[in-house]
């Protein structure tokens, strides 16, 4: 695994663009400096030993070492040694309702909105749990897997939105049963599924998933986010409306959550507008049973900071020893000049 210790010093490498202006705005001085002197051609002949291309050069040299002491600031490491770290807690699969019943208004500025700002704050608490997010409308999906990296986990939760689903309609019994086969092995009974929707079931097998869950020794907790008045669905300025014309309301149905919740030994809380009941259901997780979980992490980094270090010194010593003119030492070899013939040499005023 590779990882910068220090990735906030990767910021300086912003400075390597401006290095580039400053040296491209050099140059067009130093050209306009000497067309003062008269015609280009006619001052490069008066300085013959003078070479752009030798500045140019040591500058992507310098700027190229400079680069690579920045990198290395940032302690470059790579993953050595793995280590099965061991702690106490509770896995986790929140199901999510992404269903287009769940962007109606009874809860600003939605349930869906409500419902996601809920969940990032349930991440900032969690310390040694395991989380995983499931999404589901008409069919389910594992949008994220288990996991103890929280950060991961807000950056997931934050993406939820109904376009997600390949197919609407609302499925828990699918969400249910994904969740269930979600766990990670070794997990023993600490396993916690939390349900967020409004309860409208187009499927009817939900019971079946719960009795699984219960003969697995999953909880169940649900959370039913609406109100049984309902309200209705807007999607693109336009409200949703049924065969008939009417305008679709939808209404939390708390019977059913109420049921699963009891059969698998959960709890059923009811949203209100003031707490989704995610920290109602994290209190009462706590005082369950936990398993022993184990996460395997990279414990020994190498590092490699010293190789960038190495490179960036030769290049610095390399553009120290080449001179802005050309060299006198190697003029005498001809390299970059055409070869004069004796003709050329020839002079008739020499006999």
């Amino acid at each position: 695994m590779f990882r910068f210790a220090h990735p906030e010093y990767l910021y300086l490498l912003l400075a390597a663009p401006a290095l580039v202006a400053l040296f491209a705005w050099a140059l067009y001085d130093r050209r306009r400096r000497l067309a003062r002197f008269g015609d280009p051609a006619t001052v490069a002949t008066l300085m013959p030993d003078a070479s752009t291309g030798r500045m140019k050069l040591k500058f992507i040299l310098f700027t190229t070492a400079v680069i690579l002491v920045i990198l290395a600031a940032a302690r470059p490491q790579f993953g050595s040694k793995l280590r099965e770290q061991k702690s106490e807690g509770i896995e986790m699969m929140l199901a999510v309702d992404i269903s287009n019943s769940m962007l109606a208004e009874d809860f600003e500025p939605n349930r869906l909105e409500r419902t996601k700002y809920a969940i990032n704050k349930l991440f900032d608490g969690l310390e040694q749990d395991r989380v995983g997010v499931i999404v589901f409308a008409g069919d389910a999906t594992v949008q994220l897997p288990i996991t103890s990296d929280y950060r991961m986990a807000k950056a997931f939760a934050k993406r939820i939105s109904p376009s997600m689903a390949s197919v609407q309609g609302t499925s828990i019994g699918k969400a249910l049963s994904l969740a269930e086969m979600s766990f990670s092995s070794g997990s023993g009974d600490s396993r916690v599924i939390i349900l967020i929707t409004d309860g409208e079931d187009h499927e009817g097998n939900v019971m079946q998933a719960a009795e699984r869950a219960a003969e697995q020794g999953i909880r169940i907790f649900t959370i039913g986010i609406g109100t049984p008045e309902g309200a209705p669905i807007e999607i693109g300025g336009e409200f949703i409306k049924d065969e008939k014309g009417d305008m679709v309301v939808s209404k939390l149905d708390e019977k059913m959550l109420q049921e699963i919740a009891r059969i698998t030994g959960g709890a059923y809380i009811r949203a209100t507008k003031q707490s989704i009941g995610l920290d109602e259901i994290v209190r009462a997780i706590n005082d369950m049973e936990q398993s022993e979980l184990s996460t395997v992490r990279f414990e020994e980094y190498n590092e490699q900071f010293q190789y960038l270090i190495a490179v960036a010194f030769a290049l610095l010593l390399v553009e120290f020893w080449l001179l802005d003119r050309r060299n006198p030492l190697l003029a005498r070899f001809n390299i970059f000049r055409e070869q004069r013939t004796d003709t050329d040499n020839y002079n008739p005023y020499n006999r």
